[in-house]
């Protein structure tokens, strides 16, 4: 696997998404089951099914920069030692993704229904906002049902780079 990028902004915001990805999943593992069952009004969609979708996305945008197939999908969890498990391949794929940000950009061919050619930065680019924007989905399902657990201003960058260490 290549190395992390050299670029230090890119190689941040990707060490920040995985780090959000990791800490939404350990925080979700700290409610109760029923938790996962969850959705916002007028959508169909868990907090399990989310939270499956962003481990599997994460998969898939690795394969996408990799040149393999994705990954198969798996079942939303329902419990919290199937949330951790799904965390793990969540955190391998976010680490693949980082790995991968160090080739130089170009077209990433991908099997897809059919060859699908995109920029690898325009992958990079969709990992990052997909999983932001998910992460703010799962934090308004469980809102919406009177569960404030998620505070998405302590998975920003500027909370990463307190966690870091490094600062703001």
């Amino acid at each position: 696997m290549p190395e992390p990028t050299a670029d230090p902004t890119l190689d941040r915001l990707l060490r920040h998404m995985a780090w959000a990805n990791a800490m939404i999943f350990a925080r979700l593992a700290e409610l109760p089951d029923t938790a996962l069952a969850l959705a916002s009004p007028r959508n169909e969609w868990t907090v399990a099914m989310i939270a499956e979708h962003i481990e599997r996305a994460a998969g898939g945008y690795a394969a996408r920069l990799e040149g393999v197939s994705r990954p198969e999908r798996t079942a939303p969890p329902a419990t919290a030692a199937e949330l951790d498990e799904l965390a793990a391949r969540c955190a391998a794929h976010d680490a693949r993704i980082r790995a991968q940000a160090s080739v130089p950009d170009g077209p990433a061919a991908f099997p897809y229904r059919g060859t699908e050619v995109r920029a690898r930065s325009t992958i990079l680019g969709q990992a990052i906002h997909h999983a932001t924007e998910h992460r703010a989905q799962i934090a308004a399902a469980l809102a919406t049902n009177g569960i404030d657990a998620i505070d998405l201003d302590a998975l920003d960058v500027w909370a990463y780079g307190d966690a870091e260490g490094l600062g703001a």
